[in-house]
C-alpha cells in the first residue's frame, strides 16, 4: 500500500509518498481503509520534532491525527464492529497515523461517522470538534447567556467553537481576517474582530466570562487577553499557557485535547442533526502532504484542510 512518512524530523522535504507493507490489526484493534485525513499544526510540529518530549513517536512515522474510512479487518476481542462500517476518529499521537491508504487504530477510540456528509469530510471533524469541546464545556462550563471570546475563529477549531458556542446560548465574539469572516459569520459569530487592523485587546470594551485562545501569541499578548476575562472567569489556550490572575479569580488553563469517542459520537449526531456545520475549505490528494504542510506552516489556510488517499 502507499503510505506518507518521515525517516528524520525537519521540514516538508522530509514527508515521503512510498510503498510500505498492509499492516494487521492486532487484539483489540481494527484496520481502516482510510477515506481522508486532514492537516493539522500538530502534524507539523510533530514532524519537524519540536514535540518529541510531548508525542515521542518512532521513525519512520507516518502522520495523521484524524481519520474517516471503512473497517477492513477486524482484530481479535473487538465487538461491537462489523467490517464495512464507516468510522471516525482522532488516533493516538505517538502511533502511525492515517496519511496511508489504511491503519490500524485501537477500537475504542472510533465512533460511526455522520450520514450527512460525505465520508472523506467527516475527517475535519474529530481532533479539531473535540479541542473546540472539551475547551468550551470540560475547562470553561460553558452556560446560557454567557459572554465567549473566540481567538483564532478562522481556523479548524475556531469553526467548531463558535459554532457551539451559540448553541449553548452564548454571545460570541470572534477574532477572524478578512479571509476568513463570511465563514465565522455564517457559523454565527454576533461580533467579529479584523485582528489584521486593531489588536483585540483594543478592540474588546466589555469582558467575557469564557476567553479561549487558539493562536500562537507571546506572553504580553496572553496577558492582555486574561485583562479580557470577567472576574471568575476562565481563559482557555491550546497553544502557549496563559497567565492566571488570583485577585479576580481567573483561571488560565492550557488544554491539551484527547481522544474520547463518546463525546466525538455526540458530535457527530449533532452533525447529522444540522446543529454543526463541518467546513472543509482546501482537498489534496496525500501525495502532495509536502506542499500541504508547508502552506499550513505558512498560514495559508482558511478552516480545515483534508487529504485524500490518492485514486
Amino acid at each position: 500500500m502507499k503510505a506518507v512518512r518521515f525517516h528524520e524530523f525537519g521540514g516538508p522535504e522530509v514527508l515521503r509518498y512510498e510503498d510500505v507493507d498492509r499492516p494487521r490489526p492486532a487484539a483489540g484493534r481494527v484496520l481502516i481503509r482510510v477515506a481522508a485525513t486532514s492537516f493539522n499544526p500538530v502534524d507539523a510540529a510533530i514532524r519537524s520534532g519540536f514535540l518529541q518530549q510531548v508525542f515521542p513517536v518512532a521513525l519512520p512515522h507516518t502522520p495523521g491525527i484524524d481519520v474517516a474510512g471503512t473497517l477492513a479487518e477486524i482484530g481479535e476481542g473487538v465487538a461491537g464492529w462489523s467490517v464495512g462500517e464507516a468510522v471516525v476518529g482522532f488516533l493516538p499521537m505517538t502511533e502511525d497515523g492515517a496519511s496511508a491508504e489504511f491503519v490500524p487504530a485501537p477500537a475504542e477510540v472510533l465512533t460511526a461517522a455522520p450520514s450527512g456528509i460525505p465520508l472523506v469530510d467527516a475527517a475535519a471533524l474529530p481532533s479539531a470538534s473535540l479541542t473546540a469541546w472539551q475547551a468550551l464545556f470540560e475547562q470553561a462550563d460553558l452556560k446560557a447567556g454567557q459572554r465567549v471570546l473566540v481567538n483564532g475563529a478562522g481556523g479548524g477549531v475556531g469553526g467548531y467553537a463558535v459554532q457551539l458556542a451559540k448553541r449553548a446560548g452564548a454571545t460570541v465574539i470572534a477574532t477572524a481576517s478578512p479571509r476568513s469572516r463570511d465563514a465565522v459569520e455564517a457559523f454565527g459569530a454576533d461580533r467579529i474582530v479584523d485582528y489584521t487592523a486593531t489588536a483585540v485587546t483594543e478592540a474588546i470594551s466589555e469582558p467575557a466570562e469564557v476567553v479561549l485562545n487558539l493562536v500562537n501569541a507571546p506572553e504580553s499578548d496572553l496577558a492582555g487577553l486574561t485583562d479580557l476575562v470577567s472576574d471568575g472567569g476562565v481563559l482557555v489556550s491550546t497553544t502557549s499557557p496563559a497567565p492566571d490572575d488570583p485577585g479576580r479569580g481567573v483561571r488560565a488553563v492550557r488544554l491539551f485535547v484527547r481522544s474520547d469517542a463518546g463525546q466525538l459520537a455526540t458530535i457527530v449526531e449533532r452533525v447529522d442533526s444540522g446543529e454543526l456545520r463541518v467546513d472543509v475549505s482546501e482537498r489534496f490528494p496525500l501525495s502532495e502532504i509536502a506542499r500541504v504542510h508547508e502552506l499550513g506552516e505558512a498560514g495559508k489556510f482558511r478552516g480545515k484542510v483534508i487529504l485524500t488517499p490518492d485514486a
